[in-house]
């Protein structure tokens, strides 16, 4: 069993278009004290191109069951399936397709965890061919960005550092 993965730094760092860049920030910075998360949207031009908000129910879910949901929305997300279910919608239409899940970790820093690599492997994954985008947020600011892709070798994910490119 996997606990987490963690950022690659001897890999090449994955450069997201600024707009992007601070679309993710401000969502991430905007939801705290809890988890953020959506969709990342491209095409065969621009693989990570423009995001789509998505809301997190987990606090909710964690009021109403919290035996079979034990963590809110400060440390795990739970996409709201009407948002995602639009998105697949406007992503049909507009020839785009979803290339990536995004999600805030407040104070607990840059890694893919074992309870996020469980949702991204399970058959509940909405998205299962998509890359998991994680973004750091401590102290009320951005501490940084890692994009884990599927892996061929022995994990099922491998984690490479984000920058901010042009606008």
């Amino acid at each position: 069993m996997i606990h987490r993965i963690d950022i690659d730094e001897s890999l090449a760092r994955l450069v997201l278009p600024g707009s992007l860049w601070d679309e993710l920030t401000e969502h991430a910075l905007s939801e705290r004290p809890e988890e953020c998360c959506g969709l990342i949207l491209g095409d065969v031009f621009e693989r990570y191109r423009r995001s789509l908000r998505c809301r997190n129910e987990m606090t909710e879910l964690n009021r109403q069951d919290p035996g079979r949901y034990p963590r809110d929305g400060r440390a795990a997300f739970h996409m709201n399936p009407i948002d995602y279910m639009k998105a697949e919608e406007e992503v049909r239409a507009s020839g785009e397709w979803i290339t990536a899940i995004y999600h805030s970790h407040v104070d607990f820093g840059l890694y893919l965890s074992g309870l996020d690599l469980d949702f991204a492997t399970s058959e509940d994954c909405p998205f299962p061919e998509a890359d998991q985008l994680v973004l750091s947020v401590r102290d009320g600011q951005l501490e940084g960005m890692g994009m884990f892709q599927r892996d061929t070798g022995g994990s099922p994910f491998v984690g490479r550092p984000v920058g901010r490119g042009a606008v």
